[in-house]
């Protein structure tokens, strides 16, 4: 029960000091799950599962160490507190190790997230099995042309209880429901392309419709049958709202404190700077009701705030948190992203796509890589070839290559239709005259 976590995790904290540790973190959570999928209209898999677990951050004399057990009972405790203090002696001082300062910490821990489907319980076994099965057969009647469709549900609640020696303790409670379909259709050439569809939401009553997740589902795939390379050359590129997250992230990572303490940020020195076209505004904000990245604190403790991360294009913030903040000498401001929103356009992809005369419509990436130090990337891209403001056939095999800040400058779009089913409510984008290398 929440207040047996409560008590125990102060406990916890307590205990710890009194076998030497300076400062301590515990973390207790509880997690239930479960997952149905099917298969060709067969149950493929049926589980639940429910896990207890306790993290022990010790600090002493500047030496860190952090473990976890999943065995709960107060005399085991003692036992694994004990060997957890016991063992922090031995390793090397560090003495940016320490917890959070207390500044940092939230001052209200009331404010409703609406986080909880508070009829989580009322989800009854027949009931998933039932979502999965409909969407599973709704995808695999769509056509002749379909090998295989498999469909999945799963849905879970949360709960976690945060102390600190240092004056924080803090309770948090979340729900999420997840189904969706994949979809393997037959191409003439002997290929097997496949692609899916997903829907996600903290509240069951918002979870899409299984129709729209099974027609979709096969939609995709159906739609990559045919697929080839196509000419090496430029490009112009409308990046689907799902798909954009992977060229997001060659900018997340340089922009933490931990990378540019590192030196592998080519985001370094460029707080004020132009890294983007103007195009772009990102805004991190943890206050949004019912979202997946909303939250009081993070990790350490630390309040979240909103803020402006990328503003027209000129970097504003860094994500730093306590330990690379010391050794930077930068002040910690919550040391990961919560929701990404945007400053949204006011165009789809549909109508970017309508507007090119010589293009891809890009609707998912493959393999590739990118180098958080010099901003390099390579990335292999599927999607559909546009001409003349339609799409005249399916592209594949084919790989895009440039440097982060170099792209991110020719962005010249930015869609109104942000993905709904993910804490980053990314758009459509388009950008002008990118390198693809094929034929």
């Amino acid at each position: 029960m929440k207040n047996e976590r409560l008590n125990l995790a102060e406990w916890a904290t307590k205990y710890a000091q009194k076998q030497g540790a300076d400062e301590v973190k515990v973390d207790i959570s509880n997690s239930r799950s479960v997952d149905v999928s099917f298969r060709d209209k067969k149950i493929e898999n049926l589980t639940e599962a429910t896990e207890n677990s306790l993290s022990l951050t010790i600090y002493a004399n500047h030496k860190y160490s952090s473990h976890s057990t999943s065995d709960l009972r107060k005399d085991a405790l003692e036992k694994f507190i004990e060997e957890a203090v016991s063992a922090t002696k031995y390793l090397s001082q560090d003495e940016f190790r320490t917890l959070p300062d207390p500044k940092y910490y939230p001052k209200d821990l009331d404010v409703d997230l609406d986080l909880v489907d508070k009829q989580y319980e009322n989800v009854n076994p027949e009931k998933r099995k039932e979502i999965a099965k409909e969407i599973e057969e709704i995808a695999r009647t769509q056509s002749d042309k379909i090998i295989s469709a498999s469909a999945g549900y799963s849905d879970g609640i949360s709960e976690s209880v945060k102390a600190h020696s240092n004056g924080f303790l803090a309770e948090n409670k979340t729900t999420y429901f997840s189904c969706g379909a994949s979809v393997t259709v037959k191409d003439e050439s002997g290929g097997r392309p496949e692609d899916w569809y997903w829907g996600s939401s903290r509240f069951f009553n918002q979870l899409p419709d299984p129709q729209k997740l099974g027609t979709e589902a096969a939609k995709r795939a159906l739609r990559k049958i045919g697929q080839s390379k196509i000419k090496s050359g430029k490009y112009d590129l409308v990046i689907e709202n799902r798909s954009g997250g992977r060229l997001l992230g060659m900018m997340s990572s340089p922009m933490s404190a931990r990378a540019l303490q590192q030196k592998s940020s080519f985001l370094e020195g460029m707080l004020g700077k132009q890294i983007a076209s103007e195009k772009l505004t990102l805004i991190d904000d943890p206050f949004v009701k019912g979202a997946f990245g909303s939250r009081l604190y993070d990790g350490e403790g630390i309040a979240t705030r909103k803020k402006v991360v990328i503003e027209k294009g000129i970097l504003r913030h860094y994500y730093v948190d306590t330990y690379y903040g010391k050794k930077l000498d930068m002040e910690p401001n919550c040391g990961s992203p919560t929701n990404i929103l945007f400053e949204y356009g006011d165009k789809s992809a549909e109508d970017m796509i309508k507007e090119m005369k010589n293009g891809i419509f890009v609707t998912g990436f493959i393999g590739g890589n990118s180098n958080s130090t010099t901003g390099d990337f390579s990335f292999g891209i599927v999607g559909l070839l546009v001409e003349d403001g339609k799409i005249t056939k399916p592209v594949n095999e084919i790989n895009i290559s440039g440097n982060a800040k170099e792209f991110w400058n020719s962005l010249v779009e930015v869609g109104n239709d942000p993905y709904p089913y993910s804490s980053w409510k990314i758009p459509a984008f388009k950008f002008a005259q990118a390198d693809i290398s094929g034929i």
